[in-house]
């Protein structure tokens, strides 16, 4: 169900007048009565012998919420709430039709969780399943779940519904703001521990500089940094505590001493901090915590076959409750390591979350009944590295089950026992490998199977198209001695690890268009906060509505703001709204601030004010932290602010002096050589002289990491390259115009001429004499002094001493650094 869909039933609520009756207490008021359990060998409720349902509501009362609450059950509603007992008699033995009129008086079916019915069991009045704050919860679930299928009975449309209802006005209370001097943070945190202990790594000077810069050399910009992970107004809820005392983040010597003593500082500072009001130049809505707001979690989900529930809203405890109103509730026990997430959900590390085999016993009932099933899980895989491992199973064992949902690396795995199968479900159904479907994020996970289709996977509400290899058939082989487990096997050897959000078992082959809308529904602890603006627009009941969840153990996730008017004839309007910001306990933000850029004008009750969601921090936890919002810009009203200057960090200090040039490497020395001399680098003896000198071959251009290894490797290149020059009669030739190589050294070198004829080809090749700074004499000096020393032999000199001095020369000048200089 979508924000705007929502507005209809947003402007009905106004018209809608609360129930006024309170159930009467029951043996003590709050006391909580064991009822006996069906599933252990109670005789149950009596058969019904008062009149017939006199309509096909009061038949659908009758099969939804009656049969569940009547004497004998596990509710036991019918022991006070009976004929002759205590009013409301919706329980009644004797007459249906009188039970549904009393009934009438405590449910609202439009908008079940705010039926006093449901509100009186989660108020501690008679909750079968105990008295902590989880047991309450789950009965109210229960409740009101019973209450939800007597409203839709058909299951033609999602059975739950969402109405929301307008909160109670109320401003934005105080807290601590940070002081803009520095000096106390500076006195108390900055340089007694910060700079202290954190400064290794958060500062950005540090050799691996880590964010946020709290201890960073620039006090200002530590500040900056810091006032975040501070929390004035709570200082053992600050992340500089929390990372010490519950995270034992690098602490300094011992962790719980470290904390105290960052949570101590913490107090000092904030002792030194008045508590203020909200600054009197914003423009603020009224203030809101999330408790404050509408339920929007399971807004229309398609639940009419759903046989079983579990969406983990407990929070504490060692119990997963089942509430999805079919008895009997397979309540699941956790046992390991496995803890509750923040906004409903577990986090299974080892160990498992298991069922009695009495109560998992309904669903072979149930499911063997209509040969069809769904299984449908928000899943948030830990890894994917684990194979063969169990999400899901109803099962005995590794080696017999009747259903399970696995995880094999990147693919989700179907186990289904039918008369094709063996008893272990298998051949079982794996998405495709390439495909990998699986990731290591949340993600909706539908399952189902029918004797038609027989086994399908949903990843996200698509269907992978993978085919089942065995087929549909009937499930007359299903054992009723197996348990329900999440995470686990029953016997506790293929483990899963992830976190688990919602898990739900349908006696049904769920269509493709049901899986999309339960996945278009969501999942986890989600409310629609009504942020009141009536009084700055001048327009009644105007309210800015942001649907916000949990996103985790640390924040909220705040998206889809819209504008509305509640009321059945909205005026039109004509609102300016500039600078949306989101504050939480009496100050604004200092992160988050998605809507900074809003700048609109509200034409029409229903207009969306953004397209983003952004991630506030939570501070205080939901029934804590009290949350409002600011304007610049809110009709007649305007907050005009000059934003701080960003802070520059300052230049990084100059390094040393670098050189101006460097120096060729390997495969570039390899081509310029091929380049001057036009030998090509596949000749034969180039080529493997390079395989061999390669990684003696400068890997670098800086001069300054240049070692005489490389000059020798640079050297026996160059001599190879001008040994094949000098070897090929046309490419010397072509070099070398002019010059006679069969002449012998004494006379072949006798004159500057003939000199000039090899000296001014390997400088005008080697170096761009074109370029005024190149040392071209220079090099044809040396060089001219090279051939002096390899003539001096005179008449004596080798029959082949002048190709020898040209191959020389040429080596000298090919491998100088002319040539390997850039």
């Amino acid at each position: 169900m979508t924000l705007l869909q929502l507005i209809p039933a947003l402007r009905r609520t106004l018209l809608a007048v609360a129930t006024t009756l309170l159930l009467a207490a029951c043996g003590g008021g709050a006391n909580v009565v064991n009822n006996p359990n069906l599933a252990s060998g109670n005789p149950g409720p009596s058969a019904y012998g008062g009149p017939p349902p006199q309509t096909s509501d009061i038949q659908a009362f009758m099969s939804a919420l009656w049969s569940n609450v009547r004497d004998g059950t596990p509710a036991d509603c019918g022991s006070c709430h009976g004929a002759g007992g205590q009013a409301p008699q919706f329980a009644r033995e004797d007459n249906v039709n009188l039970a549904y009129e009393a009934a009438n008086t405590v449910a609202n079916r439009s908008d079940p969780p705010s039926s006093q019915l449901v509100q009186k069991v989660a108020g501690g009045h008679h909750c079968w399943l105990g008295s902590d704050g989880a047991s309450l919860g789950a009965c109210a679930d229960i409740i009101a779940q019973w209450i939800q299928n007597w409203a839709n009975p058909t299951g033609a449309v999602g059975t739950r519904q969402i109405n929301i209802q307008p909160p109670v006005l109320k401003d934005v209370g105080q807290s601590r703001a940070f002081p803009a001097d520095p000096t106390l943070f500076q006195t108390l945190l900055y340089q007694p521990i910060l700079t202290e202990y954190c400064a290794a790594c958060h500062s950005s000077t540090a050799r691996t500089p880590e964010q946020p810069f709290f201890a960073d050399p620039d006090l200002a910009a530590a500040y900056a940094a810091a006032k975040p992970k501070i929390n004035l107004d709570h200082p053992d809820q600050s992340r500089l505590v929390v990372r010490l005392r519950d995270e034992f983040h690098n602490c300094w010597s011992d962790c719980a001493a470290n904390s105290a003593e960052m949570q101590a500082a913490i107090e000092a500072f904030a002792a030194q901090v008045p508590v203020t009001g909200v600054a009197a130049n914003l423009v603020v809505s009224k203030a809101l915590k999330l408790t404050d707001g509408t339920v929007a979690s399971g807004g229309n989900r398609y639940e009419a076959s759903q046989i079983a529930l579990w969406e983990f809203k407990e929070g504490s405890g060692i119990t997963a409750f089942d509430t999805s109103g079919v008895n009997p509730a397979i309540n699941l026990t956790l046992s390991g390591d496995i803890s509750w997430v923040g906004g409903w959900g577990i986090n299974i590390k080892s160990g498992k979350a298991q069922g009695s085999t009495t109560t998992s016993r309904k669903l072979r009932d149930l499911i063997g009944a209509t040969g069809e099933y769904s299984i449908e899980a928000w899943v948030a895989p830990g890894n994917v590295t684990q194979e063969d491992s169990r999400i899901v199973s109803y099962s005995a064992g590794t080696t017999a089950r009747n259903f399970t949902l696995g995880q094999t690396l990147y693919n989700y795995d179907f186990y289904n026992r039918n008369a094709q199968s063996d008893g272990n479900g298998e051949p079982r159904l794996s998405t495709a490998d390439a495909a990998r479907r699986l990731q290591a994020t949340l993600q909706h996970v539908v399952v189902t199977y029918d004797q038609v289709n027989g086994r399908r996977i949903y990843v996200n509400g698509e269907y992978t198209g993978d085919a089942d290899p065995v087929g549909g058939d009937n499930l007359n082989d299903w054992d009723d001695t197996f348990a329900f487990v999440l995470g686990n096997e029953v016997s506790g050897d293929r483990q899963w690890k992830g976190v688990l959000r919602m898990v739900a078992i349908h006696n049904r082959a769920l269509t493709q268009a049901q899986v999309q809308q339960n996945l278009a529904v969501g999942v986890g602890e989600k409310y629609f906060l009504l942020f009141s603006v009536a009084s700055q627009v001048d327009v009644p009941n105007a309210y800015v509505m942001f649907e916000v969840a949990r996103f985790d153990t640390y924040s909220y996730l705040f998206q889809k703001p819209v504008f509305i008017v509640l009321s059945d004839t909205p005026p039109p309007l004509n609102i300016p709204v500039k600078a949306m910001r989101i504050g939480v306990n009496g100050v604004e933000s200092a992160v988050g601030q998605a809507y900074v850029n809003l700048d609109t004008t509200v034409g029409a009750s229903g207009q969306a004010l953004g397209g983003v969601g952004t991630v506030i921090p939570l501070n205080l936890g939901p029934d804590g932290d009290e949350f409002f919002l600011t304007f610049e810009v809110l009709g007649n009203h305007t907050d005009v602010r000059t934003e701080p200057a960003v802070l520059v960090p300052p230049p990084p200090p100059d390094g040393p002096p670098q050189p101006d040039i460097g120096v060729r490497v390997f495969d570039e020395i390899n081509a310029t050589m091929a380049q001057v001399t036009g030998v090509s680098t596949q000749d034969p003896g180039v080529k493997a002289t390079y395989t061999t000198i390669k990684q003696q071959l400068p890997a670098v251009e800086s001069i300054e990491g240049f070692l005489s290894a490389h000059q020798v490797g640079v050297a026996q290149l160059a001599i190879e390259y001008c040994n094949a020059l000098v070897d090929s009669t046309s490419l010397r030739s072509a070099f070398f115009p002019g010059f006679n190589f069969a002449l012998p050294a004494s006379q072949a070198f006798d004159t500057a001429g003939e000199r000039d004829q090899v000296l001014d080809p390997l400088v005008a090749r080697v170096l761009n004499t074109s370029l005024a700074t190149q040392p071209s004499v220079e090099m044809k000096a040396e060089l001219n002094n090279l051939m002096d020393r390899l003539t001096a032999c005179g008449g004596s000199c080798a029959a082949d001493r002048t190709p020898v001095v040209v191959k020389a020369s040429c080596a000298a000048a090919l491998g100088s650094a002319g040539m390997l200089v850039q």
